[in-house]
C-alpha cells in the first residue's frame, strides 16, 4: 500500500459531481480551484466503541465523501462555503483560527483539521485559502461525516501548505485533532478514512497505527439503513460519558489487582498489563465490578481520591455533571466487543462453508451488547434491525457511535431486491419524513478507496 494519500489527474468533464463541485467554486470566488480534496465515510462492520478502550475495530470505507475544491492565495484569511444552503458561509483570519466547543457548527469541523496540521508541521503562519464543500455523507448518521470533514480539511491543509505526510500521520494528527471540539474519539474513522483500499475492509490495530486486508466472504452484501434520528456527538455528553465509564472502569479494575491505577486510562491498556486474556477479563469484570451505577462517593471512597481530583482528572468537561456511572456494563460490552471483532476476522480469514451465518450471529451479537450493556442505541434503530433481521439479513447492528443513525446488515445476494423492496415498505413509506429522506437512506454499500487529492488533467 503506498504509504501518502494518491495524487490523480482527473477530467471534470468527465465527472458530474466535480464539474458542479467547479462550478459552484467559481461562482462563489469567481476562479477556478488550484485542487481538490476528497475523504470518505465509513461503516463499521463490528467493534463499536471500543476503539479508545485501545481494541482493533473492522470497518471499511463508503463511497460516500466530503469533497473540497481549494485554491490559495495570499489572503490571510480562509474562507468556507458549502454546496448545501443550510450550511453557512464563514471566514477568519489564519492567525485567529478558534474553535467553540460549545458550538459544533461545520465549520469548526473543518477547522479542527487546519488546526491540527499546522500544529503538526510546526507552521507559523498558513497560506490563505478559499474552499468549497460537498458532502454526500448524510450529517449524524453514525458513517463519520464529521471526522471525514476533519481528515479533508487536513489533507487540504497539507496540499495548500505543499507538504507531504503519510496516510498513517494524517490519520493520527486528524484523530487527536478532532478532540478541539470536544469529542474524546479513539481514531476509527480517521484511520479508515486514509487507509481504505477499494474492495477490502480493514482491521485497525491501535499503538502503532496499522491497517490489516479483510476480505469479505461472496455470497452476501452490506445494506446501510439509517433511522432517520440525528445524533451529534459533539453537541451532546452520551459519547464522552461513555469515555469516561470505561476510564473509571479501568481504574477500578486496576486497583483491585494492586496496580498503579493513576497511570492506566484504557481498558485495552489493563489488559496488557495483566497480560490476560479477553476472557481472563470478562472473569475480572464479574468478579470485581458490580452491576448496580456507582455514586461518586463510592467511586472516590475505592480510589482514594476527592471528588475534586475525579473531576479535575478523570471526568471530561461535558460529564462534570454526572453523578452515577455503569461501569460493569461498559466493561462488558468492550471486552465482549473487542472479541468479536477477532472472531469475525478469523471467519474471514478461514472461511467456513457457513461463513456468512457465522459473521451475522456475530453481528447480532454485538447490537444486543450496544442496546444492553452499552446503552446506546434508541427504539428507532431497535425497530429497524428487527424489521431487517424480519425480511432476509442474516445479521443487523447499530454502527458509529448510535443513539440515532445508521443499521449496517449483512444480507443474502439472492435477497437483496426483496430486503430493500421490504425495508422500504415497512420502515420508510409508513412515516411521512422518512419517506423524503429513503432514497439517500437505504442503499448497497461496497468498500470503497481512501483520502486522495485530485487535479485537472
Amino acid at each position: 500500500m503506498p504509504t501518502n494519500p494518491p495524487k490523480i489527474k482527473v477530467l471534470s468533464c468527465g465527472n458530474e459531481r466535480l464539474q458542479k463541485l467547479k462550478e459552484a467554486f467559481h461562482g462563489k470566488y469567481g476562479q477556478m480551484p488550484l485542487f481538490y480534496a476528497s475523504a470518505p465515510g465509513r461503516v463499521n462492520l463490528i467493534g463499536e466503541h471500543i476503539d479508545y478502550c485501545g481494541y482493533a475495530v473492522l470497518p471499511m470505507a463508503i463511497e460516500q465523501n466530503i469533497l473540497a475544491a481549494v485554491s490559495v492565495n495570499d489572503s490571510q484569511s480562509i474562507q468556507l462555503a458549502n454546496t448545501d444552503p443550510k450550511y453557512k458561509d464563514f471566514s477568519v483570519s489564519v492567525d485567529r483560527i478558534s474553535i467553540d466547543k460549545e458550538n459544533p457548527q461545520w465549520y469548526f469541523y473543518f477547522l479542527c483539521g487546519v488546526k491540527g496540521i499546522q500544529e503538526h508541521l510546526s507552521l507559523s503562519s498558513l497560506s490563505g485559502m478559499s474552499c468549497v464543500v460537498d458532502g454526500t455523507i448524510p450529517a449524524s448518521s453514525g458513517l463519520s461525516s464529521s471526522s471525514a470533514l476533519v481528515c479533508c480539511a487536513g489533507l487540504v491543509t497539507m496540499e495548500a501548505s505543499q507538504k507531504s505526510l503519510s496516510k498513517v500521520t494524517l490519520a493520527e494528527t486528524c484523530a487527536k485533532c478532532e478532540r478541539y471540539i470536544g469529542t474524546e474519539g479513539g481514531g476509527m474513522d480517521q484511520s479508515i478514512s486514509f487507509l481504505a483500499e477499494k474492495g477490502t475492509a480493514k482491521l485497525i490495530e491501535f499503538n502503532p497505527l496499522r491497517a490489516t486486508d479483510v476480505r469479505l466472504p461472496d455470497g452476501a452484501v452490506f445494506v446501510i439503513a439509517n433511522c432517520c434520528v440525528e445524533m451529534n456527538k459533539a453537541a451532546t455528553s452520551h459519547f464522552n460519558m461513555r469515555v469516561v465509564e470505561c476510564r473509571i472502569a479501568t481504574k477500578m479494575l486496576a486497583k483491585a489487582r494492586g496496580l498503579q491505577w493513576s497511570q492506566l486510562q484504557k481498558l485495552g491498556d489493563l489488559q496488557t498489563e495483566l497480560q490476560a486474556s479477553l476472557d481472563e477479563m470478562l472473569e475480572l469484570v464479574e468478579e470485581v465490578l458490580h452491576p448496580e451505577p456507582y455514586s461518586t462517593e463510592e467511586i472516590c471512597k475505592t480510589l482514594s481520591i476527592s471528588t475534586e481530583h475525579l473531576r479535575e482528572n478523570i471526568l471530561s468537561t461535558n460529564t462534570q455533571h454526572a453523578t452515577h456511572f455503569k461501569l460493569f456494563q461498559r466493561a462488558r460490552h468492550v471486552y465482549g466487543e473487542a472479541a468479536r471483532v477477532l472472531q469475525f476476522k478469523a471467519i474471514c480469514e478461514s472461511v467456513p462453508v457457513n461463513a456468512v451465518a457465522q459473521l451475522g450471529d456475530l453481528m447480532n451479537q454485538s447490537h444486543v451488547s450496544c442496546r444492553d450493556l452499552y446503552e446506546c442505541s434508541c427504539p428507532e434503530l431497535d425497530q429497524l434491525v428487527d424489521i431487517c433481521l424480519q425480511v432476509g439479513a442474516v445479521g443487523s447492528r447499530l454502527t458509529g457511535a448510535g443513539w440515532g443513525g445508521c443499521t449496517v446488515s449483512m444480507v443474502p445476494s439472492e435477497k437483496i431486491d426483496y430486503f430493500l423492496q421490504t425495508v422500504r415498505e415497512r420502515y420508510y413509506t409508513p412515516d411521512a419524513r422518512r419517506s423524503t429522506l429513503e432514497k439517500q437512506s437505504l442503499f448497497v454499500t461496497r468498500p470503497g478507496g481512501g483520502a486522495a487529492i485530485f487535479t485537472e488533467e
